[in-house]
Order: structure tokens, then C-alpha cells, then sequence
């Protein structure tokens, strides 16, 4: 029987003032909460305060108690707050096309632990990853989208989402473009990732674009979806080195690792709670000790 006590986060945003960090760390103290790591930002320009505070619960409070407990000190800051469980699975659902390096990247790190998600579904617009996917007995849904299509196979989208209870969809080089109802349905719960060459090598082949021209850096750029195609806040970025002695083909490989790695980053600090919307713009704590840590190695 694990008797461990739980470890729990809060997140906070609210205006900028005093006595926040106060009243927050002396309510969690009063409440048994020993606070383990704690990460904060004051945004001068915007006059907003954000914070995340992990926490071990020493006394046994459980979520639902914890929560109505802070409620007066939130109405007296103005506060957004949640708490949430660090132990608990986040469930997703990964929509993927006819490239597959980003879902078979985040089938392994889920099922090592390495990512704390459930991934429930994965949907596509192709029978490519079907047998992958269902031989790790994770439901895979085939939707066609054409044109004339596109609002029933998205409908049918949304309905899966919710169906099996994703707190987060995840496009996994899905090569379709979402509607504004969709992106407006599930704003700040839906994850893309793409190479980092835009504005300037749009459409096909950006690889090959990005190798005619001589580049010397391939990048990836992970953010949340909105209307706005492609230019969602930002949660991660990176980079790497190329010279004139790689080819096109490098490219393309080496983009593959970089959006990979990119993709679950940014899951990574999603899902812990970590990425706070500011705006047109993302805030990021670090991650806390521990969070990276798997439970098997494969």
C-alpha cells in the first residue's frame, strides 16, 4: 500500500499587487502543503502576476478541499487558479498525417513514463500508423477530409475528443488546417508543431526551399493553435547547425529529430502546468525536479 503523501501544484495568474506570494505560501502551509519548488513572474508590461508552486500534501487534503479553501484569498486577488494532481496522466489525443516521426517519438516516451499523458486516440487522415498504434491498443480513427467533407470530418473530431475525455489534442505534423470552430472550441488545448523556416519558405518542400538557399540553421517552433495559422503563442523553439556539406535529404532527417524533440518539450511543460498564455505570448517555468524522470527505461 503506498502511503507516500500526494504531491499537488498550484497555478496562479491574477492582477499584479502585494502580499500574493504571502498569502499563497502561508495558505498552503496553514493547510499542511510543504511547499518542494516554486516559480513566479511579475509582467510589468501587462500588469499581470503568474506563478506555479508545487507541493506535497503532509496532512492528507484532497484536492476538492484545498480548492475551496483558497477560494476567498483567489476573490480578494482576482485570481485564476487550479490546483491539480503531478502524479495524474493527462489524457491526449494525437492527430497525425503521412509523417510519423512526432507520434512514434511520443508513442515511446508515453509508454516509458517519459511524458506524463495517456494517449487515448490517435486520429489521421491516413491508414499509414494504423497498425502501430493499435498494437500498443490505443484506439486509431481514419477521417478522409476533403473539401466537401472538412465540416462532418471534423465534427466527427471534436466528438472523439470528447468522447473519451482528452484534455489536450496534439497535431503530430497533421497536414490539415483547422477551422476557426475548432480552434476556437479547444483554444489554449491543442499543441502544433512545424519547422522553424517560416514566414520565409512556405507550402511544399520547405526542406528543399531551406537547402537552395543555404541555410544554416534548422529549427522547429512548437505552439498552441489558433485561427491564425501558424502564429499561435509560442511555448518552445530550437535549433541546429547545418553546412553546406549536408544535403537536402539531411535537412529533412535532421528536421525530423529537431521537431520531435521540440514537440515533447513542449507537451512536457503543457501538461505540468508550466506554460501560462500571456497575451499573443507564452510564459514558461522551468521544470520542476523530478518531472523528466521515467519509469522504465523502454
Amino acid at each position: 500500500m503506498n502511503t507516500s503523501p500526494s504531491r499537488f501544484a498550484l497555478r496562479v495568474t491574477c492582477p499584479s499587487t502585494r502580499g500574493i506570494v504571502a498569502a499563497i505560501s502561508t495558505y498552503l502551509a496553514e493547510s499542511g502543503g510543504n511547499i518542494t519548488d516554486s516559480a513566479q513572474f511579475d509582467d510589468v508590461g501587462t500588469g499581470r502576476f503568474f506563478m506555479r508552486t508545487s507541493f506535497v500534501s503532509e496532512e492528507g487534503r484532497s484536492l476538492a478541499d484545498l480548492k475551496s479553501g483558497f477560494a476567498p484569498i483567489a476573490d480578494r486577488f482576482g485570481m485564476d487558479f487550479s490546483f491539480f494532481d503531478e502524479a495524474a496522466k493527462r489524457k491526449v489525443v494525437v492527430m497525425v498525417s503521412r509523417f510519423g516521426h512526432c507520434l512514434n517519438d511520443l508513442l515511446y516516451r508515453s509508454r516509458i513514463g517519459a511524458l506524463p499523458v495517456e494517449i487515448v486516440g490517435v486520429i489521421s487522415n491516413h491508414m499509414d500508423y494504423q497498425k502501430v498504434v493499435v498494437n500498443q491498443d490505443i484506439p486509431y480513427h481514419c477521417i478522409k477530409v476533403t473539401p466537401q467533407s472538412k465540416a462532418e470530418a471534423e465534427a466527427q473530431q471534436m466528438r472523439i475528443v470528447e468522447d473519451c475525455g482528452a484534455e489536450l489534442i496534439v497535431l503530430a505534423r497533421y497536414m490539415q488546417v483547422l477551422s476557426d470552430e475548432m480552434c476556437q472550441k479547444f483554444s489554449g488545448r491543442i499543441i502544433n508543431i512545424h519547422h522553424s523556416f517560416l514566414p520565409s519558405f512556405k507550402g511544399a518542400n520547405p526542406y528543399k526551399q531551406a537547402f537552395e538557399k543555404g541555410v544554416k540553421l534548422i529549427g522547429a517552433t512548437s505552439h498552441y493553435v489558433t485561427a491564425d495559422l501558424d502564429e499561435g503563442p509560442i511555448i518552445e523553439q530550437d535549433t541546429i547547425r547545418v553546412t553546406h556539406a549536408q544535403s537536402n535529404e539531411d535537412y529533412v532527417s535532421l528536421g525530423r529529430d529537431v521537431e520531435s524533440q521540440v514537440l515533447a518539450r513542449a507537451i512536457h511543460a503543457h501538461v505540468n502546468g508550466r506554460v501560462f498564455i500571456n497575451g499573443h505570448r507564452t510564459l514558461v517555468f522551468p521544470a520542476s525536479p523530478g518531472s523528466y524522470a521515467s519509469e522504465r527505461m523502454g
